[in-house]
């Protein structure tokens, strides 16, 4: 039998089999997982597929969700997670808020107990979707083997479709191992809607009226294919940039209207900003910019801020958005922001050369920033970087900037420590050939390290640089701020956390001394396995920071 509009047939075989059948038209190429009887039929799937779908299985499901939320970031591909039920569903509830927050596209298949049984008291017998309702794009039951087909297809385009996010089933075991049949999608990737060009050409009125403009490139502008109509529009009509999230490296690293250095100067000055594909909540003053107006261009209608006072707004495509805005630009006079620009210029080269004294600072013990003064001129163009911290991250998110797009995973404004792992696991399967950096608080290092495990069984190299400063560095001093002692706050002093690394089949060594940074990076990047440079950092060097996320 076969659809006539499609041409393609129609496709028998446990459910399991047709799950895989369905990620795999949408383009997943590897399952993240750890083992569990309620989802073995997906496994084995997995297995018997033409080709293969590739089996990631991991250490705790946290990792596992964790490295589908990043497998969605890097490849713009909804990841995939199967988690077994109970328990298993449950401990990758933060990964999936993480995907929620962040607008990452990805799946989570989890197990049930058996329909036949349900009520009686089976293994791990949980109603899931009502848990996972409220951190995801859509959660339900797909309750016979016949509802596979359809149901997994509706996840992965809602997954995958503006605005992204995480999308979750769950399938009886009973079920799971159940034939059924269903028209195997082709997976192609829905565009989003159009835009309301009259509201674009009001955002170009706007700008080509402005005398100090700022355009915020945020994460969406990354997911959703837009990074060339960006640095198009940026470098056309010379308009200075801030990135956050994943929008980093969209305008590349050391380009001359590039002015995160600045941002001071440009968010408290300006007299227009242009903030696409990010929400303006706390990491953007909630959308106020001193006495400026501010515009929102956003991906989908739901994401247009509905707490600040906009001059304008807009949602659709943003590719579409950004050209048409560049080609209305283009048809009038050229705005004249070369004043502007030049002073938000020298103001970044001058934050440069302060920051230079930081970058390579002698002291003892070691400065945070030290390290990126020897990091930042060892990764290659192409190096993907991932934040996993709280004080020490936030240093990399002052000094590193990355040259190309899609470089750069941090955990978003939902803030979940633990992501790291599963994310440097996801970075180095989608850019085998890249240099892949994990940056690693000793207090994030404790929620996942013991996957260094996964990185060793499954042959996945990654650098992992430590900042251990035997502290919660970024609690210990706001709490001390406030109160004049802290408390909970300390950590053991000066873990073998590399000895764990080494332990579990990887490599590593400690570093007191700043001179010895350098080489030992030029060590891990050399080692072909897992190496971890557990750097001893002064628990008094904090970040200077202007809000606590309130």
């Amino acid at each position: 039998m076969t659809n006539d509009a499609t041409h393609a047939p129609v496709t028998t075989a446990h459910a399991g089999a047709l799950a895989v059948a369905v990620a795999a038209a949408h383009g997943v190429e590897t399952m993240f997982t750890l083992s569990g009887a309620h989802v073995f039929p997906m496994y084995d799937g997995a297995v018997k597929a033409d080709p293969p779908m590739r089996l990631l299985d991991v250490r705790h499901e946290q990792t596992a969700a964790f490295a589908a939320e990043a497998t969605g970031k890097l490849t713009r591909v909804p990841g995939l997670a199967v988690l077994t039920a109970g328990p298993g569903v449950t401990n990758g509830v933060s990964a999936i808020a993480q995907a929620q927050f962040a607008g990452s596209p990805m799946v989570v298949v989890g197990g049930r107990a058996p329909q036949n049984r349900w009520g009686t008291g089976s293994l791990q017998e949980l109603d899931q979707p009502p848990i996972i309702a409220p951190v995801a794009k859509l959660a339900r039951t797909l309750p016979t083997a016949g509802d596979v087909v359809t149901g997994m297809d509706e996840a992965f385009s809602a997954a995958g479709s503006s605005h992204r996010g995480p999308v979750f089933v769950d399938v009886p075991m009973d079920e799971f191992f159940n034939t059924g049949s269903g028209l195997i999608p082709t997976g192609e990737r829905a565009r989003g809607a159009q835009p309301d060009s009259d509201a674009v050409e009001r955002i170009a009125g706007l700008l080509a009226a402005a005398s100090r403009p700022v355009i915020v490139l945020g994460t969406d502008v990354w997911a959703d294919g837009a990074e060339v109509a960006a640095l198009e529009l940026v470098e056309g009509v010379g308009l200075p940039a801030i990135t956050n999230g994943m929008g980093r490296g969209v305008i590349p690293g050391g380009h001359p209207l590039l002015v995160t250095k600045a941002r001071g100067k440009a968010l408290k000055e300006p007299d227009l900003v242009v903030v696409v594909g990010t929400p303006l909540d706390f990491r953007l003053g909630y959308g106020v910019f001193g006495d400026a107006q501010v515009v929102h261009v956003a991906d989908s209608p739901g994401q247009v801020s509905g707490h600040a006072t906009l001059a304008a707004s807009v949602s659709g495509d943003l590719t579409t958005v950004l050209r048409e805005l560049h080609a209305a630009l283009e048809r009038g006079p050229k705005p004249d922001w070369a004043a502007w620009v030049t002073d938000l210029q020298d103001t970044a080269a001058a934050a440069a050369r302060r920051d230079a004294l930081l970058l390579g600072a002698e002291a003892d013990p070691i400065h945070p920033a030290r390290i990126y003064g020897e990091l930042v001129p060892r990764l290659a163009d192409d190096a993907v970087v991932i934040g996993d911290g709280g004080d020490f991250v936030s240093f990399a998110g002052k000094f590193v900037e990355p040259k190309r797009p899609g470089c750069w995973l941090d955990p978003g404004p939902y803030g979940c420590l633990g992501a790291g792992l599963g994310a440097a696991i996801a970075a180095r399967l989608a850019r085998p050939s890249s240099q892949v950096v994990l940056l690693l608080g000793d207090g994030a290092a404790g929620f996942s390290l013991l996957d260094v495990d996964t990185l060793v069984r499954h042959g996945l190299p990654v650098v992992m640089v430590m900042g251990n400063n035997s502290a919660w560095g970024l609690e210990k001093g706001p709490m001390q701020m406030l109160y004049g002692y802290d408390v909970v706050a300390d950590l053991a002093p000066r873990t073998r956390y590399h000895e764990v690394v080494t332990a579990l089949g990887g490599a590593g060594e400690a570093v007191t001394d700043p001179r010895q940074i350098g080489p030992a990076l030029d060590r891990a990047f050399a080692s072909g396995v897992p190496y971890l440079v557990n750097i001893i950092t002064d628990v008094d060097a904090a970040y200077p920071r202007a809000t606590f996320g309130i």
